[in-house]
C-alpha cells in the first residue's frame, strides 16, 4: 500500500456490518459510500452476510436500507432471515426497509429489452429515497446474468454505472455474486473487475465430511486490511459470527499472582503454582492421569473460593463425576453451591467456531476463575490442521485476556508417550507443559511426571515418580535412571 494508499484510508468513514470480528479485518468496517463484491458459492452464507449488513444499520446506527432481490422474492426472504431475529417485514411496515423486487417470474427468462437496467436504478432510487436509506444490498447478480441473453459487457457496463450514481448519492453498496468453485475465479461472472471498490469472498469447504466456513477480505481499495481466511460459523440468533486471528493482538497483562493447581507437590514443581492468567498444557498417554490433575485444578480453585467451568469431549458427565468421586472429590456438591459447571460435548455435535463461540459465551455467563478442556485431541480430529490451529490461538488469547487460569489436556500418540500433534500445535502458545509418561523399569511400568516448560519462573527438572489411588495422585522421588521420555 503507498503512503497516498495509506492518507486515504485515515480519512475514509467506516460502516459498522454487525459481523464485529469481520469489522476487525477491515480496520472498523467497510468503507462509506463504496460498492463491496460479496462473492461465495451456492450455501456459503452470502444473503446471510448482506442481510446482516441492512440490519446491523436499521437496529443499530438507524441508516435505513434497500434490498434488491433478483432471485428469491421479498416475502421469501422475510421467512427465511426471520431465523436470525431479524424482521423484515416489520421493518418494511415501519418504513425503515424497502425491497426492489427484480426477481424473475416463474419460468421466464430475461433477453435484451425486456429488463431495463436504467429503470432498475430509477426504482432503487426512489426506494433510497422513499426510506431515507443509507444502505443498499443486490442480492444476487449472478441470477441477473444467468437471465441475461446478449453481450455480457453490456450488462457489466450498466451495473458500473448503477454503482456509481449510488457512490455519488452517499450510499455503501453490498453485492452478491456466486463463484463456481470455493478457490476459483473470484465470481462467476468476473463482476469485481468492474463494479468492486471492495472484494470479499465466503468459503464453504468440505473437510473430513464437515464444512469449514471461512471469509477472506480479498481487495480493499484505498485502505488497509488484515489478510488471509478467518473462520465464521452462522448462528440462529445472531447470523454471521466470524472469528478472525488477525485482530488478536498480544495486549493482555502478565500477572505474577499464583494460583494452586490443586496438588502441593506440582505446586512446588512449578515454582509456587501456575500464574493466574496462564494456560497449561497437560500432556499424556491414555490412563496416565490427565483427567486427575483436571479434577485437581478444578477442586483447588474451589477450594480457594473461585469458581471453575470444564469443557469435556471425551467422557459424558457421568462419568467425569463418577472419577472425580473415585479420587475423593464431589463434584455434584460444587456444582449445587454454584462453584462448578461441567460441559460435555461431541466433537462432531459442531465446528470447531462453534465450539470456541460456546466456550466464550458460556465463559462470560459463568465468570469463572478457571477453565479446564478435556481434551484438545478429541477436537483435532474434527478439522484441519490450519483450522486447529486458529482454534488453539482463539481459546488461549481469548483465556488469557479473561486473566483466567486455563489447563488443556491433549493424548499423546503412543503409550510410553512421544509429541502428540495437538503438542506440536499448543506447545509454543501455552505458558506451561506438564508431561505425564509410563516409565518402565526392569519388569514394572511405573508413572513418571515432568514439568517440560514454565515461562517466566524457575521450575523443577527432574521426572517424578507419582502414583495415583482412591485419594488421588501421590508424587514421589525423582528417577535415577529414566529412558528418554520424548521418544516413542
Amino acid at each position: 500500500m503507498t503512503a497516498q494508499d495509506s492518507d486515504v484510508s485515515d480519512v475514509l468513514e467506516r460502516v459498522k456490518t454487525g459481523v464485529a470480528a469481520f469489522d476487525d479485518l477491515v480496520m472498523g468496517g467497510l468503507p462509506r459510500a463504496r460498492t463491496t463484491v460479496v462473492g461465495g458459492t451456492p450455501g456459503s452464507g452470502k444473503t446471510v452476510f448482506a442481510t446482516q449488513f441492512l440490519a446491523h444499520g436499521i437496529t443499530t446506527f438507524g441508516e435505513n436500507g434497500v434490498l434488491v432481490t433478483f432471485e428469491e422474492p421479498p416475502a421469501d426472504i422475510e421467512a427465511n432471515m426471520r431465523g436470525f431475529g431479524w424482521e423484515l417485514a416489520q421493518w418494511r411496515k415501519e418504513g425503515r426497509l424497502a425491497f426492489v423486487d427484480a426477481s424473475p417470474p416463474a419460468n421466464d427468462e430475461l433477453v435484451i429489452g425486456d429488463f431495463d437496467l436504467a429503470g432498475l436504478l430509477s426504482r432503487i432510487q426512489h426506494a433510497v429515497k422513499g426510506v431515507r436509506g443509507k444502505r443498499v444490498v443486490l442480492d444476487s447478480l449472478t441470477q441477473l446474468f444467468d437471465h441475461f441473453i446478449g453481450d455480457p459487457k453490456i450488462l457489466r457496463r450498466e451495473l458500473f454505472h448503477i454503482s456509481s450514481a449510488l457512490k455519488k448519492s452517499g450510499l455503501t453498496v453490498l453485492m452478491t455474486a456466486e463463484r463456481n468453485s470455493e478457490y476459483g475465479e473470484i465470481t462467476r461472472h468476473r463482476l469485481e473487475e468492474f463494479v468492486a471498490d471492495n472484494v470479499v469472498i465466503l468459503r464453504n469447504v468440505l473437510h473430513r465430511e464437515k464444512r469449514r466456513r471461512t471469509i477472506e477480505v480479498l481487495k480493499m481499495r484505498g485502505s488497509h486490511h488484515a489478510e488471509g481466511e478467518a473462520p465464521f460459523t452462522l448462528l440462529a440468533s445472531q447470523g454471521v459470527v466470524a472469528v478472525p486471528l488477525s485482530s488478536l493482538r498480544l495486549e493482555q497483562q502478565s500477572s505474577t499472582v499464583r494460583v494452586t493447581s490443586g496438588n502441593p507437590a506440582i505446586d512446588e514443581m512449578c515454582g509456587g503454582g501456575f500464574f493466574r492468567d496462564s494456560v497449561t498444557l497437560v500432556s499424556g498417554a491414555t490412563g496416565t492421569g490427565k483427567t486427575l490433575l483436571v479434577t485437581n485444578f478444578l477442586a483447588g480453585g474451589v477450594a480457594a473460593g473461585e469458581k471453575a467451568i470444564l469443557f469435556g469431549y471425551e467422557e459424558s458427565k457421568g462419568q467425569l463425576f463418577r472419577n472425580a468421586s473415585g479420587w475423593g472429590t464431589d463434584f455434584a456438591q460444587m456444582e449445587a453451591e454454584g462453584k462448578l459447571k461441567v460441559i460435555c460435548l461431541y466433537p462432531e455435535a459442531q465446528g470447531l467456531p462453534d465450539h470456541l463461540l460456546t466456550i466464550q459465551s458460556l465463559v462470560d455467563e459463568f465468570q469463572p476463575n478457571r477453565v479446564a478442556v478435556d481434551s484438545l485431541s478429541a477436537l483435532e480430529r474434527i478439522a484441519p490442521d490450519t483450522g486447529f490451529r486458529e482454534f488453539l490461538i482463539s481459546l488461549t488469547s481469548f483465556i488469557k485476556k479473561r486473566e483466567i487460569a486455563g489447563l488443556c489436556t491433549a493424548t499423546s500418540k503412543s503409550l510410553i508417550g512421544g509429541e502428540s500433534v495437538s503438542e506440536q500445535h499448543i506447545s509454543t502458545l501455552t505458558d506451561s507443559i506438564i508431561l505425564l509418561r509410563y516409565i518402565q523399569e526392569r519388569e514394572t511400568m511405573h508413572r513418571g511426571l515432568m514439568v517440560l516448560k514454565m515461562r517466566g519462573s524457575e521450575h523443577a527438572k527432574e521426572i517424578r515418580r507419582f502414583t495415583i489411588d482412591d485419594a488421588g495422585m501421590h508424587l514421589g522421588k525423582p528417577f535415577k535412571e529414566a529412558p528418554n521420555v520424548f521418544t516413542d
